[in-house]
């Protein structure tokens, strides 16, 4: 009797570009469906023991740690920011980009110097290899007169002015539409709360003191973002050959992200696949950026990333990114090394560390517009 000898296929893989600092680097990335993640790969963690004692905070800390050194992404719950500050800065997002285009291009970023204000739909691209970004988005920076930890603007040290980046024009720009600013504001200093408290634990995580980071995170690098995703018609989804936001890895320390119940968001696991960060309610997502990765030694890790959307309704998405002070020149951490893992990079700012990356993103997209 002849016997059949079944053979099992080999999954498939294809070639993902990224851009980063010192230009393009390539992934290998599975061709299988995305998957739903399991709690093992994005954990859902119980950040409430942040306004305990010191105990509490360890034990965050070691929660925390485990999650940023294996795929670097997590929920946290019990956060903390004030449900009408979300409401409030979602009703503001949704009006800005309920606007004509030509309201919105009143706060083009291309009038501005650091990359605030607006930029529509299909004129990015985050990764080449997947076509345009389908979204718009708003952003602004860092002005210590907002700080939720009061500054004087005049009193701002004078090695520190050169690296505030934050543009009168995007606020004189939407001056016609009531609470808009203070929708951004009051959310953007929430999650500047939040921020500060957490880096708190991820020095208790790096076996450093506590207080370890609260200089450099003074003036800090702290980027308020709105996306909006359009919703496609069914024709549309169905043809398109873009994505809502390329695959890429975030610049500073960590992101906070509140994401609507839509979904879109996936996350490249250490073995190629793309797994779904979906919406968890009363949630956001954080994750690692590249600039942490650099000052442990690569132990926590900074972890690609894109949004699928080719959805029939609008999505929403609100990230926040933190990082040090950006005149701020900051090497491998101490506790990152030893005579068996001596340090893999030099001492550079979290300022000089995020233009290198905006020069090559404008060089690459130049030379993709041609």
């Amino acid at each position: 009797m002849a016997t059949v000898t079944e053979t099992a296929s080999l999954p498939s893989f294809a070639k993902l570009q990224l851009r980063t600092a010192y230009g393009p680097v390539y992934r290998s990335v599975s061709t299988n469906p995305p998957r739903e993640s399991r709690d093992d790969e994005i954990p859902l963690i119980d950040i409430s023991r942040i306004y305990g004692d010191l105990d509490a905070r360890k034990s965050l800390a070691q929660d925390i740690k485990h999650a940023a050194q294996n795929n670097g992404f997590f929920y946290i719950k019990n956060h903390g920011i004030p449900e009408a500050a979300i409401e409030g800065a979602l009703d503001a997002s949704k009006t800005f980009f309920a606007q004509p285009e030509e309201q919105k291009q009143l706060v083009s970023k291309s009038k501005g110097k650091w990359y605030n204000g607006y930029s529509a739909k299909n004129t990015a691209m985050a990764s080449p290899t997947e076509g345009l970004d389908y979204r718009e988005s708003f952003s602004w920076r860092y002005e210590p007169q907002y700080d939720p930890d009061p500054k004087d603007p005049a009193a701002v040290p004078p090695e520190v002015k050169p690296f505030i980046r934050g543009e009168d024009y995007v606020w004189q720009g939407t001056s016609h539409l009531p609470a808009f600013k203070d929708g951004c504001i009051t959310y953007w200093q929430e999650c500047l709360k939040l921020a500060r408290r957490l880096v708190r634990i991820f020095a208790l995580a790096l076996d450093l003191p506590e207080e370890y980071f609260d200089s450099v995170t003074t003036y800090p690098g702290s980027d308020g973002v709105f996306n909006y995703y359009p919703a496609m018609s069914a024709e549309e989804a169905a043809s398109s050959q873009d994505i809502g936001l390329g695959s890429h890895t975030d610049l500073q320390c960590f992101t906070l992200l509140w994401q609507d119940m839509n979904g879109g968001l996936q996350v490249l696991n250490k073995d190629g696949q793309w797994i779904k960060a979906s919406p968890i309610p009363g949630t956001f997502v954080v994750n690692i950026g590249d600039y942490l990765m650099r000052l442990t030694n690569d132990r926590l890790k900074s972890t690609v990333h894109r949004v699928y959307n080719r959805a029939t309704v609008d999505r929403y998405s609100m990230p926040f990114f933190f990082g040090f002070n950006f005149n701020e020149k900051c090497g491998v951490l101490p506790s990152c090394v030893d005579e068996n893992n001596p340090a893999k990079y030099d001492p550079i700012s979290c300022g000089d560390w995020c233009q290198l990356r905006f020069q090559q993103t404008d060089v690459e997209c130049k030379v993709a517009a041609y």
